[in-house]
């Protein structure tokens, strides 16, 4: 397992962006790095090696890089969650609170059997809504959360853990907020 000063180092930042004030964690820097990328695979599936994974699901559009990876470490189907209207067969949906507004996500309603253990699996952990929509779609499936995983973990004042209580979440990097 790497260290996550291993991680922040193959992190950029942004100052700025998509607006003035933001400081965007950009995680193309570490996935063009052929042993950045595969080392994240390896520590996000060392994490949830034990836990017997039927599926993982990665949310639109970076969850895809990390999820697809960890799916073929951990010899399961991958599932796609995407924002509204990007999948073709019949889905369901969940709504959930941005800090301005609201947002939805989808998944195939056949993507998820009940009984399955789902790691979920996305780039950032930021506010935690985007995580806990795709949880809550998946137990809405009855497919079971063995886990939340991610990359980055921003801290400080954003408290995104608080909404996956109850799950079991790994980052591989904590950064604060402004760093």
């Amino acid at each position: 397992m790497q260290k996550p000063e291993y991680y922040e180092k193959l992190i950029r930042n942004v100052p700025d962006f998509p607006k003035k004030g933001i400081q965007f964690k950009d995680i193309t820097t570490l996935i063009k790095d052929p042993k950045g990328l595969q080392n994240a695979i390896e520590d996000l599936g060392s994490a949830f090696k034990t836990k017997k994974i039927s599926k993982v699901v990665g949310i639109e559009s970076r969850g895809f890089i990390f999820g697809a990876g960890l799916a073929l470490k951990l010899g399961v189907g991958f599932v796609p969650i995407r924002k509204p209207g990007k999948l073709p067969a019949k889905t369901v949906s969940m709504e959930y609170s941005l800090e301005y507004g609201k947002d939805k996500i989808e998944m195939h309603e056949d993507a998820i059997s009940k009984g399955e253990k789902v790691l979920v699996i996305d780039d950032l952990l930021a506010t935690g809504g985007t995580l806990q929509a795709a949880a809550k779609l998946v137990e809405k499936l009855g497919g079971v959360v063995a886990g939340v995983g991610c990359v980055i973990e921003l801290t400080e004042s954003l408290h995104g853990r608080d909404l996956l209580k109850g799950y079991d979440v790994v980052s591989l990097v904590k950064i604060p907020v402004h760093e």
